[in-house]
């Protein structure tokens, strides 16, 4: 597993982090690392959502079938209250 090591972190930048890492009960490491997998997609995650998409736009263009007219509403109702 790789280490990453960051410097110059703005103070109110980290004073937001550990915060937020406390409010979680997390360390600030483990609030970085969860904070990247949330945001950051993977290769494997972009394949998914790649295939997704293909699928939708397949799906898109299909035909669709013709749209059947059906009476209004109140036609219905009256021919049923008729019964």
């Amino acid at each position: 597993m790789a280490t990453l090591y960051v410097e110059n972190i703005p103070s109110d930048l980290y004073e937001a982090l550990r915060g937020r890492a406390r409010s979680r009960r997390r360390s600030i490491a483990a609030e970085v690392l969860a904070l990247l997998e949330a945001n950051v997609p993977t290769e494997k995650e972009l394949k998914t959502r790649r295939q997704f998409f293909h699928r939708i736009r397949q799906m898109q263009s299909r035909r669709r079938p013709k749209k059947r007219i059906f009476p209004p509403t109140e036609e219905m109702l009256r021919e049923d209250r008729s019964r």
